[in-house]
């Protein structure tokens, strides 16, 4: 009985699932089915097609929440229908995203004599890349006043994840990427006076590089680019790049100096979805001063019922998400999300100290001192590669990224771990057995005893 359904205005019929119309077919892929068909063996359907996908909790490469708590699916639920850009329609969406800008203009250390200045976007990706309109609109305002010409801009950075290109080759901007220094997990400062000048539009700052999982030093980037101004006159702004760091350091080094306290700092921008605990969907973009938004790159809607303001690359997007980071926010609290990144940095450095044990890695990054993950390269000698021990784990279901480092650094390959909310201590004990189980198989060595059952360190 529990495999059969009783369908509404048929009693006594039953009908399996899997005997229905539907099902005696492979589902159509490329064009719209003539006749309608029922909605629960429409959703039993694509439920059991859907297993296939991975399980998110072993995603290992990804930052983005995967667990999320009753209340916040409730909340989104509610909210399916609120236009997050129909902000006359949804005055009370409005209000809370603009109290979540103050929050978090608030825990980047904005500027309390000036009122901050940001918005929400659909991911931190969408957010850089109007941190960096933002930089160009305002390099080349200061360039056609000086009556200079502004028709080759660039942008400095380190090793930056694929948003960055984008932005670069969408908008016209060269992209200076600094490749990095044997030994170096991000940008150095003292790379820079290679690569500003007079045309560079900004630096951007990475708290939590994608690659390596550190931090690059936002402060020592700064003191770089005030002695170049000092020598060359040239005044670059910086971008941070906060998407994953952004809701880690605030909590677990609040004392690290990266965010508007640094005159130079003139935008930031974060994930919601990664760390800051919200479910996929939301970024954060905020300015120093409302001048550092150029009003240029403001446009003003008044057919959906008022005339609002809106800087967005895109248009329509649901509430939802906003709402929930704002719940996130009253949950949790500072010491809420304290514990919870301070858990994760807790569990990423034990997993650091199991993987360093097993003999042939050697750690670049080791979760202690920035994003709470674990990076690590193989050592030469080991008889098989890091994509050989992905593959093996990926057969118990983990996925565990395996790439080469960005240039300069003779194609180096790394493999990387995320730790997030959701993902514990006993999830990455399991892993650790498993890794030690691909080792026997591609005949590494493991060092440390087998993992007995019931039992984790």
């Amino acid at each position: 009985m529990a495999l059969h359904r009783v369908r509404p205005g048929r009693p006594g019929r039953y009908e399996d699932v899997f005997t229905a119309p539907l099902s005696q077919q492979a589902l159509p892929k490329y064009r719209m089915p003539d006749a309608p068909s029922a909605p629960d063996v429409v959703y039993d359907l694509l439920h059991e097609e859907l297993l296939l996908d991975g399980n998110s909790v072993q995603n290992l490469a990804t930052f983005c929440t995967t667990w999320n708590s009753d209340e916040v699916k409730r909340i989104m639920a509610e909210t399916l229908d609120k236009n997050m850009i129909d902000k006359d329609e949804y005055p009370q969406t409005a209000e809370i995203e603009n109290r979540c800008v103050n929050i978090i203009a608030d825990l980047w250390r904005s500027p309390a004599e000036h009122e901050p200045m940001g918005c929400s976007t659909t991911g931190s990706s969408e957010a850089a890349m109007l941190g960096g309109l933002a930089l160009k609109w305002r390099w080349r305002q200061a360039r056609e006043a000086a009556g200079k010409p502004a028709d080759r801009p660039n942008l400095v950075c380190g090793p930056v994840q694929i948003c960055w290109k984008k932005f670069a080759r969408y908008f016209d901007v060269e992209l200076r990427e600094v490749p990095l220094e044997p030994g170096a997990t991000g940008l150095r400062p003292h790379q820079l006076a290679h690569y500003v000048d007079e045309n560079t539009i900004g630096v951007v700052a990475i708290l939590g590089v994608t690659f390596t999982c550190d931090y690059e030093p936002v402060a020592e980037i700064a003191k770089a680019l005030d002695a170049i101004q000092a020598n060359t006159g040239h005044d670059v702004p910086i971008h941070v790049d906060a998407a994953s760091g952004g809701f880690v350091a605030p909590f677990t080094d609040p004392d690290l100096v990266w965010d508007f306290r640094l005159d130079r700092v003139a935008s930031i921008n974060a994930s919601g979805h990664k760390y800051g605990l919200a479910p996929l969907g939301v970024g954060w973009v905020v300015w120093r001063t409302a001048d550092a938004l150029p009003k240029d790159l403001i446009f003003y809607v008044n057919y959906l019922g008022g005339n609002m303001p809106t800087f967005a690359l895109n248009f329509s997007r649901p509430g939802g998400e906003v709402i929930a980071q704002y719940y996130q926010f009253l949950r949790l609290g500072r010491d809420g999300y304290r514990r919870v990144q301070e858990a994760c940095m807790d569990t990423a450095q034990y997993l650091a100290g199991q993987i360093s044990g097993l003999g042939p890695f050697e750690l670049l990054y080791d979760g202690s001192t920035a994003l709470p993950a674990v990076c690590y390269t193989l050592r030469g000698d080991a008889g098989f590669t890091l994509y050989d021990l992905t593959e093996q784990l990926r057969t118990r279901g983990w996925q565990v990224p395996s790439y080469p480092l960005p240039p300069a650094r003779d194609q180096t390959v790394v493999q990387r771990v995320l730790v997030r909310h959701g993902a514990g201590r006993d999830e990455m004990a399991l892993l650790v057995d498993d890794v030690k189980r691909a080792l026997r198989r591609l005949g590494g060595h493991s060092t440390c005893a087998p993992h007995q059952p019931g039992f984790h360190h």
